[in-house]
């Protein structure tokens, strides 16, 4: 075995078997002790090992290296920045926000079900096929039976409900359970 002092990597690189390294001594797993320890295992078993070994302290070694020099170009800060802990403050304040969303789509979910409540059941239907359904207006005239004109008109006159019950939920508060008793 080579005497190198500095690198695990390259001291298990350059042997023939898995080196492991102690803060007292070194110890080597040759091919003949694997067998030994593992009586069913194959040489190719203890190739892919050998393999494994050596890209862990590769890795290892890399890693050391840019721990060691402490020098980060600026596209390194964004790493680093990753690693941080975030302060109490910042996750307090993280987490009101997502609260806050959270509410904001509650209130818009419910907005747009009082908005669909407001339309009558044909006008509702309608939309919803074109909206959602993506059907066209000639899609929806064939499958009610109507021209598609009518089927035009109910979506404009949907649409001008609908922009009118928005405009007026901002004048007043939205009704839910518990303030339209």
């Amino acid at each position: 075995m080579k005497n190198y002092k500095d690198s695990d990597y390259a001291l298990n690189k350059h042997s023939n078997g898995i080196v492991y390294r102690f803060a007292d001594k070194i110890v080597e797993v040759t091919l003949e002790d694997y067998f030994t320890e593992n009586p069913g295992k194959t040489e190719d078993d203890f190739l892919k090992l050998k393999a494994f070994s050596d890209a862990d302290y590769l890795s290892q070694d890399r890693l050391d290296y840019k721990q060691s020099w402490k020098s980060s170009s600026i596209s390194d800060l964004d790493e680093a920045a990753k690693c941080e802990t975030p302060s109490p403050e910042e996750s307090m304040i993280a987490e009101m926000d997502k609260l806050d969303e959270i509410k904001t789509r509650k209130y818009q979910t419910q907005l747009a079900r009082q908005a669909l409540e407001s339309l009558t059941d044909v006008q509702r239907r309608r939309y919803l096929m074109y909206h959602i359904d993506g059907l066209t207006t000639r899609r929806i005239a064939e499958i009610e039976g109507v021209e598609q004109r009518s089927v035009m008109d109910s979506l404009e006159w949907a649409e001008k409900k609908i922009k009118k019950f928005l405009k007026n939920s901002k004048k007043q508060p939205l009704k839910t359970p518990q303030n339209s008793r």
